[in-house]
């Protein structure tokens, strides 16, 4: 009955509608029904936008407004107890330590980040810098060396600096005695780069996107202390600083620091075993060259946030970065930061542990 009396009521409505239209010889105006539309359980909606990844250094995952367009820039250093206090070693974004004649270790430190005003002492390069820098297309720095081995560095697209070549930046420190006073610019080793080699380099490592949530901080074992005994000459001792954040490194029971009295610490310490071959090559002093293998694979671990993890390390060839893989397959996530990676050499002595 109720809506009978609507649809009369519209009728009526209707009619004089059209009546009143007729009478004043205008067309009526339409009537119009909207109807709200029923929602359709098909319809795709729009992905949500996704944000950009930051901008980060490549060598440290540090996020950072704008990368500098500047190669990677390796330099040997020396690491005898002669050689210290080192200077430069505290703003290397990567330092690679490996082991030299009678035991003595020595660095390969990479800066991009940051370039510092000085480094020292600058010594000779080794058959195992050619695979370490090859990755990043940049210059390595050196004193020095047995022609075979620059002939690997450049041959693996690496600009050589060499101070016996008359290449510019390298002075000697008269307060300290040769061999362990060259003195290197970066700078003037960065003002020497050829044409093609103006860019970043590419990352060397896979680093978190958030600080504190690397691999190792997050799935790790607890870690307070890692000692890595290369030889019966070269002990170093890792320990963990929760207040800074960081690894403080010691050689042997003694603190280890810059000339400037920095701390050398890492966000990032990262142990590799690798074998350690004989060479045909003997030093200036008539010492047998031994040396460190890095392309292939093996065993090690990775140190960050307190923890650290197992990994196995792999890498393809000289050119190819080096892949850190952990117990899960997937490749291990480092901490924002610098990273240090000790080449120790099982097969030839080397030895470490966790306490």
């Amino acid at each position: 009955m109720i809506r009978k009396r609507l649809v009369g009521a519209m009728a009526g409505i209707l009619a004089m509608t059209f009546a009143l239209g007729a009478c004043s010889g205008q067309e009526p105006e339409p009537v119009v029904v909207t109807q709200t539309p029923a929602a359709d359980p098909d319809r795709v909606h729009p992905p949500e936008p996704v944000a950009p990844d930051p901008i980060v250094w490549p060598l440290t995952g540090v996020p950072v407004e704008e990368v500098a367009a500047r190669p990677a820039l390796g330099i040997k250093i020396e690491n005898s107890r002669q050689s210290r206090p080192q200077t430069g070693l505290e703003q290397a974004d990567i330092v690679w330590e490996q082991i030299t004649e009678g035991g003595v270790t020595r660095f390969v430190a990479i800066y991009h980040s940051q370039i510092p005003e000085a480094v020292l002492p600058v010594r000779s390069a080794r058959a195992v810098d050619a695979p370490i820098m090859a990755p990043l297309g940049g210059l390595l720095a050196f004193s020095g060396a047995q022609p075979q081995f620059i002939g690997a560095i450049e041959g693996n697209g690496v600009q050589a600096v060499v101070m016996d070549r008359g290449n510019g930046g390298f002075t000697r420190e008269r307060s300290r005695r040769a061999p362990h006073n060259v003195r290197g610019n970066p700078q003037a080793f960065l003002d020497q780069a050829t044409s093609d080699r103006q860019s970043p380099p590419p990352a060397q490592f896979r680093h978190a996107l958030e600080a504190g949530q690397g691999t190792a901080t997050v799935t790790g074992t607890e870690l307070a202390r890692l000692t890595v005994k290369f030889s019966p000459y070269q002990t170093v001792v890792w320990d963990w600083d929760a207040a800074s954040g960081t690894f403080l490194r010691s050689e042997g029971g003694k603190a280890a620091v810059s000339a400037a009295g920095t701390r050398l610490s890492a966000r990032n310490v990262v142990l590799l075993e690798v074998d350690q071959v004989p060479s045909p090559w003997r030093d200036p002093a008539g010492s047998p060259v031994p040396e460190q293998v890095i392309v292939g694979s093996g065993s090690g671990l990775v140190a960050g946030g307190g923890r650290y993890v197992p990994i196995t390390w792999s890498k393809d060839s000289e050119g190819a970065p080096m892949v850190l893989t952990g117990a899960d397959g997937q490749e291990v996530e480092l901490e924002q930061g610098s990273t240090w990676l000790q080449l120790a050499s099982p097969n030839a002595g080397s030895s470490w542990s966790i306490g």
